[in-house]
C-alpha cells in the first residue's frame, strides 16, 4: 500500500471524517469516536489507534485485557499509552492490503463497542469460579455459599448496607444464577 492508496481507502472508509493533520497522519472524527492513523517518520509503518477507556478504569483488567491480546483481539491489540486504553493496529505499510486495513479498523470499532464491557465480565467470572472453588474445599453446598453470600449483604461485607430490599434480591438472584451456571463446572 503507498501513502495515496492509504489516504483513498481512508476517504472510502470514512467519507469526509477523515483530517489530514500532517502528511502520513489522519484523524478520522466522528460522534462516536477519533480514530488516528499515523505513518513512521520513513513512512514504513503504519499504526492505528482508537482510544477505548482511561486507563485508571482498566488498571483492574490488566490480566483480562493481556489474555484478550493473546486469544481474541486477532490482528489488533490493547495497549496503555498517556494513561489512556488503546485499541491499536500496526503494519508494514508495503505489505499492507485494503482488505486487511478494513478488516482491522472494523475490528477496533468492535473493541470500542465493547469498551470494558467483557472485560469486566471475564474478571467476575474468574471471580466466582474463586468463590466456588473456596466454597466446595469447605464442603458447602451450593445452598449454603448463597446463605453466606446473603449474610455477607446484610453485614454489608459486600454490596452497600443502605441496598433495598429490591436492589439485594436481584443481586442475589443474580449471584444464583452465575453460580448455578458454574457450579459443576468447578472443581475444589
Amino acid at each position: 500500500m503507498t501513502l495515496e492508496e492509504l489516504t483513498a481507502t481512508l476517504n472510502q472508509l470514512f467519507d469526509s471524517a477523515v483530517q489530514t493533520l500532517a502528511p502520513g497522519s489522519f484523524q478520522i472524527e466522528t460522534p462516536d469516536y477519533r480514530l488516528l492513523a499515523l505513518l513512521t517518520d520513513d513512512q514504513s509503518w503504519l499504526r492505528v489507534l482508537l482510544p477505548i477507556a482511561p486507563a485508571q478504569d482498566a488498571q483492574p483488567f490488566i490480566g483480562e485485557l493481556l489474555e484478550a491480546n493473546f486469544d481474541l483481539t486477532q490482528e489488533t491489540r490493547y495497549a496503555i499509552h498517556q494513561d489512556v486504553l488503546w485499541s491499536v493496529f500496526q503494519h508494514s505499510l508495503a505489505s499492507l492490503t485494503t482488505d486487511d486495513l478494513s478488516a482491522a479498523i472494523q475490528r477496533m470499532l468492535a473493541l470500542k463497542e465493547q469498551g470494558l464491557n467483557d472485560m469486566f465480565s471475564t474478571f467476575a467470572e474468574k471471580q466466582i469460579r474463586q468463590i466456588i472453588q473456596a466454597a466446595k474445599r469447605q464442603g458447602q453446598t451450593l445452598e449454603a455459599t448463597m446463605q453466606t453470600l446473603d449474610r455477607f449483604y446484610q453485614e454489608g461485607m459486600m454490596g452497600d448496607l443502605e441496598m433495598g430490599k429490591r436492589s439485594r434480591e436481584e443481586t442475589m438472584s443474580a449471584w444464583q444464577r452465575q453460580l448455578e451456571r458454574l457450579w459443576n463446572e468447578v472443581e475444589p
